[in-house]
């Protein structure tokens, strides 16, 4: 079994995939039963679509790949922690567990301005682990930010 470490570094790799890109660096992956079975990277620009999240994408895509909307024993690793409508995703895929590295002070939905994830309120809680590389998430997130602010001046 990999650690969480190991896969958030997977989940890293596809936010350095999004740069490339020329999108907002955050990378996603899905892992069920210890193996990965999707992954994804930001891709609201090139494909010109609001839900191009990377944990969207890669929640779909996992669906695709298990044949099966009901996520319930699979944990989704992200660099970003997911806003409101990502974590409503992971609610309707009833997912089992989100690890995300940095915290989002404007849109996060895992604790930081909501939590969706252990809300009574809703038929489905699912585990939350946060912090996991942090630091290099959010430096690659302020890199990218600092040189689009310097390619616009």
């Amino acid at each position: 079994m990999q650690s969480d470490e190991t896969y958030m570094a997977l989940a890293l790799a596809e936010a350095h995939r999004a740069a490339e890109l020329g999108e907002v660096p955050i990378g996603a992956v899905v892992v069920c039963d210890g193996a990965l079975v999707a992954s994804a990277c930001n891709r609201r620009e090139i494909d010109h679509d609001p839900a191009g999240h990377a944990e969207f994408l890669a929640i779909r895509a996992a669906s695709q790949s298990l044949a099966r909307w009901r996520l319930s024993d699979c944990t989704v690793y992200v660099t970003l922690e997911p806003c409101p409508m990502c974590a409503g995703l992971m609610h309707q895929a009833r997912i089992a567990r989100c690890v995300f590295a940095a915290a989002d002070p404007k849109a996060g939905a895992l604790g930081t301005l909501y939590d969706l994830s252990s809300d009574d309120r809703l038929n489905h809680r699912f585990e939350v682990t946060s912090g996991i590389l942090a630091d290099e998430s959010a430096e690659l997130l302020r890199e990218f930010f600092r040189r689009l602010r310097e390619e616009r001046s």
